[in-house]
């Protein structure tokens, strides 16, 4: 198995795991003399299954991150940078926004309220993390469509 469909399973068994929680909350309680939905018991017996899976599939998914090496990096190392990227962009983007918006004023008299940076440096600068977090996310999904699972 591929790492890019492990981490697509684990995706889905996560996915299966919330409903299941909501299954089971449905299912805790019922007026008395009738019955449930559905019997505890065997959905309890799929948490268990499932939650187990769900442990495998991460610790496999972990280990082969650590393991798969570019460029010096290992995939663990290249998620984490794409992820403090991300981030940073997000903050970024958010400064730019109230960094560049106007504020109207009605007449002379009102204060006039000025950005504090170089909006246009800036904005040039956002676009070049965006495009590094791209060519990132691009070497990353490469490597998980052609790195076995360990």
């Amino acid at each position: 198995m591929k790492l890019a469909e492990a981490l697509n399973l684990r995706a889905d068994v996560s996915k299966r795991l919330s409903q299941l929680s909501e299954r089971l909350t449905a299912n805790a309680k019922v007026q008395e003399g009738d019955s449930p939905a559905e019997d505890p018991a065997e959905l309890l017996g799929e948490l268990d299954r499932l939650t187990g899976q769900l442990e495998e599939l991460i610790s496999r998914i972990n280990l082969t991150n650590s393991k798969t090496m570019h460029n010096g990096k290992s995939l663990t190392e290249m998620i984490a940078a794409k992820d403090t990227l991300s981030l940073k962009s997000s903050i970024l983007r958010n400064f730019l926004a109230s960094a560049s918006a106007k504020t109207d004023r009605y007449s002379n008299k009102e204060i006039r309220v000025v950005s504090t940076v170089s909006v246009r440096e800036l904005q040039k600068k956002s676009d070049e993390l965006s495009e590094e977090i791209r060519k990132l996310n691009v070497k990353i999904q490469e490597l998980n469509w052609s790195t076995d699972l360990i």
